[in-house]
């Protein structure tokens, strides 16, 4: 028998490369996918668990596929990614129609996870959770769930900074980066299949290479994505402050393949806050920052992501972010 698969994808662009690898992989064994939820026999919720509206959301979707349990098809609910990873304990205890939790490490193992549960329904949810240390490479087999002319390629997984209201080094390791021919494999094949627009995601973009010893760095990984034939732009997403260089932004200004855009998340703008952060960087240094980016590549398109509320801020340290703003 040929069973049908639907998967719900949430949280960031990162767990949506995740989701197209089991997609990827349950195609390849022969599963049926699709998108209506109450004719699928077998439904993967893949999850964010890094702050409490990402929880909730990702509960309140487990429990809407549970009804198909009920009313629909579905043989078998698998919940994966994040939320299992951290709260797979409780998970087993609180939600009973689920029937497996796959972690961050495991999802890959998806196929095998499927099989075996189909063989022998569990009563209780089984897990599948370990350390969280997969990194997927150019031969994995890939769904891409993005519109045609554009795709995420993930250049490293983990994180090393240890930011004092960050889960993410929990949830998905230490930072361990993609070999750059690896990643020139995927930009090729994506670029054979249509697509004009990548973009380089990780938990950290800017830190790509540092954990391979210092041979291969995210300025030579984007001097040979440049020249990768039928690709028009390439993005960069998720770069740390610590780590954007001089050398980076004259790069992005000097090749046209790469947009003048930036994501850099800086959190704060108050010394003290930034501190308890745990950031790198002062206040003075992250304007300077900003100021050179500007000069450096004065058509840059900045996005950035701020942290407000956080505990002990005061109202003229908030209000110190808000005039920085």
């Amino acid at each position: 028998m040929s069973y049908k698969v639907g998967l719900i994808s949430l949280g960031c662009a990162r767990n949506l490369v995740d989701s197209e690898v089991m997609l990827g992989l349950l195609r390849e064994a022969g599963y049926r996918l699709t998108t209506a939820a109450g004719e699928a026999d077998i439904l993967v919720v893949n999850t964010c668990a890094f702050i409490d509206e990402a929880k909730e959301e990702a509960v309140d979707t487990i429990l809407e596929m549970a009804r198909y349990k009920r009313e629909g098809n579905c043989k078998l609910l698998l919940v994966a990614g994040c939320l299992p990873q951290r709260y797979h304990e409780q998970l087993q205890r609180q939600l009973p129609e689920v029937d497996a939790l796959i972690g961050t490490g495991q999802f890959p193992r998806i196929v095998q996870i499927c099989e075996q549960l189909l063989k022998s329904p569990p009563s209780r949810p089984r897990r599948w959770v370990g350390p969280p240390d997969y990194l997927y490479d150019h031969a994995t087999p890939r769904l891409r769930a993005s519109a045609a002319h554009s795709a995420y390629l993930k250049i490293a997984e983990g994180c090393n900074h240890r930011c004092s209201y960050c889960i993410i080094p929990r949830l998905r390791g230490s930072l361990r980066s993609r070999p750059a021919d690896s990643i020139l494999a995927e930009a090729q094949k994506l670029a054979g299949e249509g697509v004009k627009e990548i973009n380089l995601i990780a938990q950290d973009s800017t830190a790509y290479g540092q954990d391979l010893g210092g041979a291969e760095n995210l300025l030579e990984l984007l001097t040979r994505l440049v020249k990768v034939e039928g690709l028009r732009w390439i993005r960069l997403l998720y770069a740390h402050p610590a780590n954007l260089s001089a050398d980076l932004l004259r790069l992005i200004a000097a090749q046209e393949k790469i947009c003048s855009y930036i994501d850099l998340p800086l959190q704060h703008i108050n010394d003290e806050i930034l501190r308890r952060m745990g950031r790198a960087g002062t206040s003075a240094q992250l304007q300077d920052l900003i100021v050179e980016s500007r000069r450096l590549i004065p058509d840059l398109c900045l996005r950035t992501s701020l942290l407000v509320g956080f505990p002990g801020e005061s109202e003229a340290q908030f209000l110190e972010l808000v005039d920085f703003v």
